[in-house]
C-alpha cells in the first residue's frame, strides 16, 4: 500500500488545482501527466469543459468559502481564459 504520509492534502484548493491543471494540458502548455508530452494540438473543446467546471464550482459556491479560497478560485479562472483566448487565436481552425 502507498504511503499515504505522502499523499497531498484534498481541499478546495486542490480541487481547484486539478480542474486548472486540467484546462493547461488540454490547451497544450503542460506535457500531460499520464504521458509526459505535450498535446500536439491543443483541445479547446476539452479545456473549455475545464474552465467552465471551474465557473459552475465558483457560482455553486458563492459565499460559502473562505476569502483566501475565493480568491484562488478567481485568480485560477482568469489565468485560464486569458491563456485559452492566446491559444485559440494562434490556433488554425
Amino acid at each position: 500500500m502507498a504511503d499515504e504520509s505522502k499523499a497531498p492534502t484534498l481541499d478546495f484548493s486542490a480541487l481547484v488545482l486539478s480542474l486548472g491543471s486540467s484546462a493547461i494540458v488540454h490547451l497544450g502548455e503542460a506535457p500531460d501527466p499520464t504521458t509526459g508530452q505535450k498535446a500536439g494540438q491543443p483541445e479547446l473543446p476539452m479545456a473549455q469543459q475545464s474552465i467552465d467546471l471551474l465557473a459552475m464550482l465558483q457560482e455553486k459556491t458563492r459565499g460559502n468559502l473562505t476569502n483566501e479560497e475565493a480568491r484562488f478560485l478567481e485568480n485560477m479562472l482568469f489565468d485560464l481564459r486569458m491563456l485559452y483566448v492566446q491559444v485559440s487565436q494562434r490556433t488554425p481552425r
